[in-house]
């Protein structure tokens, strides 16, 4: 089996040098190169499975050959080499299309790290799908063009080392992308680590993402690893990062930019080997502007800003969406379908919680659902705002009139009832039995006019045993 190749790309001799020696000892074949038109002319003869280039060269910038690189829709890797200290140049490098980077002066160890991260990138067994690629479905389902487009951009996304932000709102799935991520990129056999960073105690947070050692601080009985460490060699997402408080956004800058941690207790660092990937329903440029998140953390975390579309604006995968959830709500064994009509009103709400609040609403009308077939009645969706998708105004139904209830002469009944426990039940059922026949027995409409909820409506229809007409 024939070695992969590596193309190192630097003026610099001595670290050329070291480069060469660090990768053939890898069992790698190496090309080097001192300038970009020697470079070009490699990669115009040979394919290679990682390229490695200096930022600055004689005749250009290695962000030159990045932007070539990309352009010419190869699935080669590229990495920069960058001065101490030019965080900026790292970002933008990432920004253009760089797998990752690494700084001057380079430490072996973590060279050594992205190079195999490259390689298993550009292995065959990549080209053709990564094992969790190969063979598997997205579980990012539906076929509306915004959902076909945020595939084609994890599709990309994946192959980089590069940091993503991603934004949405709440429940419109921003941790089951990150993971989407994760499965289809060279880390998907490593893991992933998923940290809400709202839900930790100040006190807490550095020894839940950097660890500590064996009596650190009292209580430390047992040294113990952070989050960065559990992910190491995976992906590590920061879950509602904008609430990550000044103090420890410094200490997570670092971590990110030095790719080592210290242990609270410990005298030294350790590297890690972590992508990360921070996700928010808050705007993190305006936390910016108040002072409420740091600017350099903003633009470490936000190389590249990944937007997951509402349900509203993609009401067109509602029907597969609803499948997949009753199918795995139902159960095996049992069955969980809709009944008519009910899949056109669920399209008319907005559905503010996303798609977190339609499993809640399908889950609900489940359990109220007669064998498994939920019917329009079943559906709690009070309170949801309507979608702006109004009928036209020939088919807008007559708004409902308010139910009253049966006048009662002064002087009482005509006839007594003989309790008056009785008498309240037949006034409550005639009530009742006038707003269903007004809307027609629509049990959800029926619940709104008589200011009670659907369940209260359902429990006093069985109560006071009244049916609905066949037919």
């Amino acid at each position: 089996m024939t070695s992969p190749r590596v193309l190192v790309v630097d003026d610099e001799a001595d670290l050329r040098e070291l480069l060469e020696i660090t990768l053939v000892r890898m069992g790698l074949d190496v090309d080097s190169a001192e300038t970009l038109r020697e470079a070009r002319a490699f990669l115009a003869q040979n394919e290679y499975g990682l390229i490695l280039t200096d930022m600055r060269l004689p005749d250009g910038l290695g962000l030159e050959l990045v932007q070539e690189v990309n352009a010419s829709n190869k699935s080669t890797p590229i990495a920069v080499v960058t001065a101490y200290g030019s965080a900026e140049n790292a970002v933008v490098a990432l920004k253009a299309g760089a797998f990752d980077y690494v700084s001057k002066p380079v430490v072996l160890d973590d060279l050594r790290v992205m190079v195999q991260s490259a390689l298993r990138l550009s292995a065959p067994s990549a080209q053709t799908g990564s094992p969790a690629a190969a063979g598997t479905a997205s579980r990012l389902i539906g076929e509306s063009a915004v959902m076909q487009s945020l595939r084609n951009q994890i599709e990309r996304l994946a192959r980089s080392m590069a940091p993503i932000a991603i934004t949405g709102e709440s429940g419109s799935g921003k941790e089951l992308v990150a993971r989407e991520i994760h499965a289809r990129s060279s880390r998907a056999g490593k893991p992933f680590i998923a940290v809400n960073c709202g839900a930790i105690p100040e006190a807490l947070m550095e020894a839940e993402f950097f660890g500590y050692r064996k009596g650190a601080f009292t209580g430390a009985a047992d040294e113990r690893d952070g989050f960065f460490h559990a992910a190491n060699g995976g992906t590590l997402m920061l879950d509602e990062v904008a609430d990550l408080p000044l103090a420890m956004q410094v200490k997570l800058l670092r971590a990110i930019q030095e790719r080592r941690v210290r242990k609270i207790g410990a005298t030294s660092e350790e590297p890690v080997d972590v992508r990360i990937i921070s996700a928010t329903h808050q705007n993190l440029a305006q936390c910016v502007e108040t002072g409420k998140f740091r600017q350099d953390l903003f633009y470490r975390l936000n190389v590249i800003e990944l937007s997951v579309p509402p349900l509203r604006e993609r009401l067109d995968d509602l029907g597969v969406l609803v499948d997949g959830m009753l199918a795995r709500l139902a159960g095996p064994g049992q069955k969980a379908a809709l009944g008519p009509q009910v899949l056109e009103t669920l399209s008319t709400y907005s559905f503010p919680g996303n798609v977190r609040e339609l499993e809640n609403v399908l889950e609900r009308a489940l359990a109220f659902a007669n064998d498994g077939v939920i019917e329009v009645g079943d559906l709690s969706l009070k309170g949801a705002r309507v979608a702006e998708r109004p009928a036209p105004a020939a088919e807008a139904p007559p708004a409902p009139t308010p139910v009253a209830a049966a006048p009662v002469s002064a002087s009482g009944p005509a006839e007594l009832p003989s309790s008056l426990p009785d008498y309240l039940e037949q006034v409550e059922r005639e009530i009742i039995l006038r707003a269903l026949t007004q809307t027609q027995f629509n049990r959800t409409q029926a619940a709104l006019l008589l200011g009670i909820s659907f369940r209260q409506l359902r429990y006093q229809m069985q109560k006071l045993d009244i049916q609905e007409p066949e037919g």
